[in-house]
């Protein structure tokens, strides 16, 4: 059965049943116009409902993923297909960006068979090394501008070895860009980038000036469309 964008199962969503399930290929359409929350597709056709953000412009909004609020079945799938997508690179060691990325690295590692990961930070541990940072910023918090951290005792799990790095959500690309800035300070080039969501193609463009190759490098479990209002209807892509 195929449910119309308007429709759920049993009940509408209330705000913390999000990211909670995934439900068969073809619940929901793809198709629009979509009130509430876009059905995001996996690659095997399971479809998890993600609540949608209006923008400032009131114009345009964006399909949300909040990962550590996803329920523990929800973010074993996404790390698992991710894992999935990367095996074959062969990736010895899986470099986290904090802080929702640090949710998926770990489990992605975890899934790769890994015995651990590298989590950067944004807390100064009083040992760590200035010169081992970079500023960064997010799109859902565009006023704080911190700093970036890899823990300098982590410096030989990544040296020579092929590292991937992971976030959870992937949009305007200032995130993702700071950790290539980060493992670049440290003299390593990420065999591949990973997230679980690709947040419309904003990202893109920061990332081919950081380096032509790296939006080829970039795997994701889903990609969501930046949307566009349709009246009363809801959003359409």
């Amino acid at each position: 059965m195929t449910f119309s964008p308007h429709e759920l199962p049993s009940h509408e969503l209330r705000p913390h049943e999000f990211w909670q399930a995934l439900h068969p290929p073809g619940s929901f359409s793809t198709n629009g116009p979509f009130s509430g929350f876009y059905p995001a597709e996996l690659g095997d056709g399971r479809q998890l409902c993600l609540p949608i953000r209006p923008l400032s412009d009131g114009q345009h909004a964006l399909a949300s993923l909040i990962i550590n609020q996803a329920s523990f079945s929800v973010v074993e799938a996404l790390a698992a297909d991710l894992a999935a997508r990367l095996c074959a690179l062969e990736p010895d060691v899986v470099v986290g960006l904090p802080t929702l990325g640090l949710t998926l690295a770990a489990t992605v590692a975890r899934h790769l068979g890994h015995a651990r990961y590298v989590p950067c930070g944004t807390s100064r541990k009083f040992w760590y090394d200035e010169a081992l940072s970079v500023p960064m910023s997010s799109i859902t918090t565009p006023e704080q501008v911190k700093r970036l951290y890899v823990d300098p005792r982590m410096l030989p799990l990544l040296d020579g070895r092929r590292v991937v790095l992971i976030d959870d959500v992937i949009s305007s690309g200032a995130s993702i860009v700071a950790g290539l800035r980060l493992l670049q300070a440290v003299g390593v080039e990420p065999v591949a980038i990973g997230a679980a969501m690709l947040q419309s193609d904003r990202w893109r463009a920061a990332l081919e000036t950081f380096g032509a190759p790296w939006p080829g490098r970039t795997h994701g479990v889903f990609a969501t469309p930046l949307l566009s209002r349709a009246g009363e209807e809801g959003w359409r892509i």
